[in-house]
C-alpha cells in the first residue's frame, strides 16, 4: 500500500517499564511492570532474507511466492510454539479478485482547443475494479470537481448542482486544508483525513455515478512520486470479490501525471493553477471543461484465495481477551523493471521485516510464558492492494472485535540506526498513547506526533482496517532525529529510500545492514503488547476520537 516508505529506527533499550500509573481522559490503569527478553537478531535476518530472495517472486497474492511465504510462516508460527489460529488452521481464505490490465489505449482528449493522446504508465495510469474483459469509456464528458468530496457534516460537497452520471471527473488528490501550516480548519488543518485518500475520492465518485475517475498526481500532497504511483498501479491488481462483480463501481480509475493536467486544463480554456486555488474554497463549484475522454483497456480476470495466516499464544487467565499484532506478508509482485532489467518487487524492508518480527516476537512470548491474555499474530495478505486482508479479517474476525483489547501494526523496518525520537501516527487518538510512554521510560526517547500529518498515513496500513471498526490499535516507529547525524541524516535517508527503493526492485535485502536499531525497536513492540495482555485495563479512544463511539458500542453489545 502507498504508506510511509521508511521508519528510521529506534533506539536499542532495556526497556523496563515499571508499575506505572496512567491517566488518559476517563480511564486509569496501572501497567504491569515488563522486561523485554532477548529477541533473536537471526530470526529476524533469516526470514527477512528469505521471503525476499528472488525466490519469492515478490509475493504477491495468488502466486507461487505466496505459497511459499505462507508455508514458511506458518511454519515458523509453530517452531516458535504457537497454536493453529483458525479452528485448527493456520490460515484464513481472503477471496480476492485479481485483475491484470492489458492492451491499454492511449487516454484521448478532444472538444478542445487540441486533441490531445497520453500514454499509459508515463502519463497516466488506470484499472478497473469491474469484472469485465473489456473495459472502454468512449467520448465521456470531463467534470473537475476539485477534491471530490461530499461531507455533509462539514457542509462540503464539490458535486453540488452537477450531474456526473456516465462523466469523467477529474479529482486533486488531498483534501482542502493542504498546505496548512496548523491543525485548524474544515479537514483537521494540515492533517489529512480519510476524505484525502485516493481510494475515498474513487468511492464517492462511484457513489455519483460517474463513469471514470482521474485523480491529478502531484509529489507533495500526495506524498510519493509518480514512480510509486506507475510500479503500484501497473501489472496484477488485487480487489475483494463482491456478490455483484463491481458493477456499482465506475468504469475506471485512474491517476494522471500533473503536467498531463495542465495541458488538459489548458486546451479548455482553463488555468490549473487558478482551479486547484478554487478548489480549496468553501462554497466551490464543479466546472464543466467542456471536453471529452475516451480510453479503452482490457482485463485478464481470476479469481482466488489469498490466505491471511493466523498463530495464537492461549492467555493463562483470560483466554477470551485478546490482544493482536499484525503485519502484512504481501508485496507486489513483478513490477516496472529497475534500469538492470531486475523487475521483481522483493520487499524487503516492506514488510518482510515486519512479517519477521512477529516471529520473533511470538518466540519471544512463548519462552517468557504465556501472558494473562490470549495473543494472535496475524500475518495479513493483500495490504499493498488497499488492506484487503485486513479488512478481511476485521470484518469476519475469528475471535471476536468485542473481546479483542487492542493491538499493534508494525509495516516495515528500516535501517538507518538509532533514533532519539519515536514517531507515532495517530498521537493522541487512543490512551495506547500511555502504553508507549510506558515502555519508552528509562530509555532517552521522547514520542513524538508525526511530522507530516498532511500525508495520510493513518489510512496507509493495516491498523486502520481494526481503528475504522472500534479496535484501539497502535502504529509507531522510530524517528528520524538520528543519534549520528540528527535529522537532517534521518531525513536524507528516508529520502534515499523513498526515491530509489520504495515499491521497487531495489527494496532487497542487504547482509551490511546494521540491525542494532532494529531490535531496540523490537523490545519496544513487544513492550507495549505484553503491557495489554497482562493489564486488566481496557483502553479506549479517547474522547471526541472519531473511533470512539464504535467501541462503546462494540464494548456494550451492540
Amino acid at each position: 500500500m502507498l504508506k510511509r516508505s521508511l521508519w528510521v529506527l529506534l533506539a536499542p533499550s532495556l526497556i523496563l517499564a515499571g508499575c506505572t500509573k496512567i491517566d488518559e481522559g476517563d480511564t486509569a490503569a496501572a501497567l504491569p511492570e515488563i522486561a523485554a527478553p532477548e529477541l533473536s537478531v537471526e530470526t529476524m535476518k533469516s526470514i527477512t532474507e528469505e521471503l525476499s530472495s528472488d525466490a519469492y517472486e515478490g509475493r504477491a497474492p495468488g502466486t507461487a511466492g505466496e505459497a511459499k511465504a505462507i508455508k514458511l510462516i506458518s511454519e515458523k508460527f509453530a517452531a516458535a510454539g504457537l497454536e493453529p489460529g483458525n479452528k485448527g488452521g493456520w490460515f484464513q481464505d481472503v477471496p480476492l479478485v485479481d485483475i491484470t490490465v492489458k492492451n491499454t489505449s492511449p487516454l484521448k482528449i478532444s472538444g478542445g482547443k487540441s486533441d490531445l493522446a497520453f500514454t499509459y504508465g508515463s502519463d497516466y495510469v488506470a484499472a478497473s475494479y469491474q469484472e469485465q474483459p473489456k473495459i472502454e469509456v468512449a467520448n465521456s464528458d470531463m467534470v473537475f470537481v476539485g477534491y471530490g468530496i461530499n461531507a455533509p457534516e462539514r457542509g462540503w460537497n464539490d458535486y453540488a448542482g452537477v450531474d456526473v452520471k456516465g462523466k469523467t471527473v477529474v479529482i486533486l488528490v488531498n483534501d482542502p486544508d493542504f498546505g496548512s501550516e496548523s491543525l485548524e480548519g474544515e479537514f483537521g488543518g494540515r492533517a489529512m483525513t480519510y476524505y484525502g485518500r485516493w481510494t475515498y475520492k474513487y468511492e464517492e465518485a462511484a457513489r455519483q455515478g460517474a463513469a471514470a475517475a482521474l485523480i491529478i498526481h502531484d509529489t507533495d500532497p500526495a506524498a510519493y512520486g509518480w514512480n510509486v504511483v506507475e510500479s503500484s498501479w501497473t501489472g496484477e491488481q488485487f480487489y475483494a470479490q463482491s456478490a455483484n462483480g463491481g458493477a456499482d463501481q465506475t468504469k475506471l480509475n485512474g491517476w494522471i501525471q500533473k503536467e498531463v493536467a495542465g495541458k488538459i486544463f489548458a486546451a479548455a480554456g482553463q488555468d490549473l493553477t487558478v482551479q486547484m486555488a478554487a478548489a480549496k474554497k468553501k462554497g466551490f463549484k464543479a466546472v464543466n471543461l467542456k471536453l471529452k475522454a475516451s480510453v479503452s483497456l482490457e482485463n485478464d480476470i481470476n479469481k482466488t484465495d489469498s490466505k491471511n495466516v493466523v498463530g495464537i499464544l492461549k492467555g493463562k487467565t483470560r483466554p477470551d481477551e485478546y490482544v493482536i499484532y499484525t503485519a502484512h506478508w504481501d508485496h507486489l509482485g513483478r513490477c516496472k523493471p529497475a534500469p538492470d532489467g531486475d523487475d521483481i518487487c522483493n520487499g524487503a524492508v516492506d514488510n518482510a521485516t515486519g512479517t519477521a518480527a512477529l516471529v520473533a516476537l511470538a518466540e519471544a512470548y512463548t519462552k517468557a510464558g504465556a501472558p494473562d491474555r490470549s495473543v494472535i499474530f496475524l500475518a495479513v495478505t493483500a495490504e499493498e492492494s488497499g488492506l484487503l486482508g485486513s479488512q478481511y479479517y476485521a470484518e469476519n474476525p475469528i475471535y471476536s472485535l468485542s473481546q479483542t483489547v487492542g493491538g499493534v501494526n508494525m509495516d516495515a523496518f528500516g535501517m538507518a540506526g538509532p533514533a532519539k525520537n519515536v514517531i507515532v501516527v495517530g498521537k493522541g487518538k487512543s490512551q495506547l498513547d500511555a502504553y508507549l510512554e510506558a515502555a519508552l521510560k528509562g530509555d532517552g526517547r521522547v514520542a513524538e506526533a508525526e511530522p507530516t500529518p498532511e500525508k495520510g498515513y493513518y489510512y496507509r496500513s493495516d491498523h486502520f482496517s481494526f481503528a475504522k471498526l472500534g479496535v484501539p490499535m497502535i502504529y509507531f516507529g522510530g524517528g528520524e532525529d538520528l543519534i549520528d547525524g540528527g535529522r537532517e541524516a534521518g531525513e536524507a535517508i528516508s529520502k534515499d529510500y523513498t526515491d530509489n527503493r520504495y515499491h521497487g526492485p531495489k527494496d532487497e535485502y542487504n547482509p551490511d545492514w546494521d540491525w542494532t536499531g532494529v531490535m531496540g525497536d523490537l523490545k519496544v513492540y513487544y513492550t507495549v503488547g505484553r503491557m495489554l495482555a497482562m493489564t486488566e485495563d481496557w483502553p479506549n479512544w479517547n474522547e471526541g476520537d472519531e473511533f470512539r463511539a464504535t467501541r462503546d458500542k462494540s464494548r456494550a453489545g451492540g
